[in-house]
């Protein structure tokens, strides 16, 4: 009976010592990646979390535009535009290619919901255009063009696309 008894107590400690190991590696997976900080935009109406530079590179800017759209600001380097679209891929690469002024030049990424795109009015541009379906909701997020400012650098646009693939849904607790 003390070998059974022992034999549970063993079998329900390994148990419960896998479950909590298990409950590490998911947070672990939530962590922002060096240089970076998880942004909660959940108060802004969009129930997910995406990583943006930390305060190293400029103060952060959120603003929420009229027409709907979530614009996050920091620094020159990271302007990002997120709108809660079903977007659409193929007419957003006929008007890169089509547009006269900003010459398209190629695709450095082409997939099925996600475009970067290298393009030229004066010197060479990078921009990007991805689509992300979260729950029943799907959101664009591009970075945001300006005319007055310089244009992106690869390197900048990279960045603003891997936090956009990489948001995570806010799973509200129960009370």
């Amino acid at each position: 009976m003390k070998a059974l008894y022992s034999l549970i107590t063993a079998l329900a400690l390994v148990v419960t010592l896998q479950s909590c190991g298990g409950k590490k590696e998911e947070q672990a997976a939530v962590e922002a990646p060096a240089g970076m900080i998880t942004l909660d935009l959940s108060k802004y109406g969009k129930p997910f979390t995406i990583f943006v530079p930390d305060s190293t590179t400029g103060k952060m800017e959120i603003v929420e535009q009229t027409w709907g759209a979530l614009e996050i600001r920091i620094g020159k380097n990271f302007q990002l535009s997120i709108t809660e679209d079903p977007g659409d891929i193929e007419l957003r690469k006929n008007d890169i290619k089509a547009d006269e002024v900003n010459k398209f030049k190629s695709f450095v990424v082409e997939e099925p919901t996600t475009i970067m795109w290298e393009s030229e009015i004066t010197k060479p541009e990078f921009h990007f255009y991805s689509i992300q379906k979260l729950g029943n909701s799907t959101y664009v997020f591009e970075d945001i063009k300006s005319s007055e400012a310089e244009p992106f650098s690869k390197e900048s646009v990279q960045k603003m696309l891997d936090s956009a693939k990489g948001l995570k849904e806010v799973k509200k607790e129960a009370a």
